[in-house]
């Protein structure tokens, strides 16, 4: 089966509605789908649930969702680079789940697997735990969290063959796998595709299965978040 759309604005049309909730790979700007955000932002969706470690910054990245009020709620665990991200939030403007971002992993993780929920005691004690069930086990107090199962995924990967087997590259691995597990539907932005049989099968990190359609986009950006230089 060829997976492979023309264009991301392609792969996107049908599948993206409001109201949504999408999952996005990426850490920071390290393997964020860039291509795949930019439809995503040209649909116009709007009151988007936008689950992903951050929101890129101001201008790049999720961050254009935020700037033209597509995104209703983060699902998130870091927001620190973010001044639109910021202001809306404190303003009442944005609603955000905060979670931590080892639980956030999990938490897609689960809703991949099929899992409806996980006790941790990651949170407990901290406004993490607010509102949620609280249990004991063996002495020791856990929080029910549930697993995420997004409608569409977004992911960014390095290779992908024709019927949709990934391969990520060093850590732009970071939340890709598990975004692209939980999502009914998987889109993978990718700069290289494959005919099937050319990957090693030891090498593929996400399987076809869970891969709906592929998008080559052989030179993204990469923007650097931050740049650090020795003096």
């Amino acid at each position: 089966m060829n997976k492979v759309y023309a264009s991301a604005d392609e792969a996107l049309k049908d599948i993206v509605k409001d109201g949504q909730t999408v999952a996005v790979g990426g850490f920071g700007l390290c393997g964020i789908p860039e291509a795949l955000i930019q439809a995503l932002h040209d649909t116009g969706a709007k009151n988007l649930t936008a689950v992903s470690n951050n929101a890129g910054v101001d201008g790049w990245g999720l961050g254009r969702l935020l700037e033209t009020r597509q995104i209703r709620k983060m699902i998130s665990s870091y927001v620190g680079e973010n001044k639109e991200f910021e202001r809306q939030y404190l303003a009442g403007e944005l609603e955000l789940e905060f979670t931590p971002q080892g639980t956030l992993a999990e938490r897609m993780r689960a809703g991949g697997a099929g899992i409806p929920g996980f006790y941790t005691k990651t949170g407990v004690g901290t406004v993490v735990a607010d509102g949620k069930e609280h249990k004991d086990f063996d002495g020791q107090t856990y929080i029910l969290e549930r697993g995420i199962v997004a409608d569409v995924s977004l992911v960014k990967a390095w290779k992908a063959d024709k019927a949709g087997n990934l391969v990520y590259r060093k850590t732009a691995q970071n939340f890709n796998p598990v975004a692209a597990t939980c999502g009914r539907v998987t889109v993978a932005e990718v700069e290289e595709i494959v005919e099937v049989g050319a990957l090693d099968p030891d090498s593929i990190d996400t399987p076809a299965i869970y891969v709906h359609r592929v998008v080559l986009n052989a030179s993204p950006e990469k923007r650097i978040e931050q740049r650090t230089v020795r003096q």
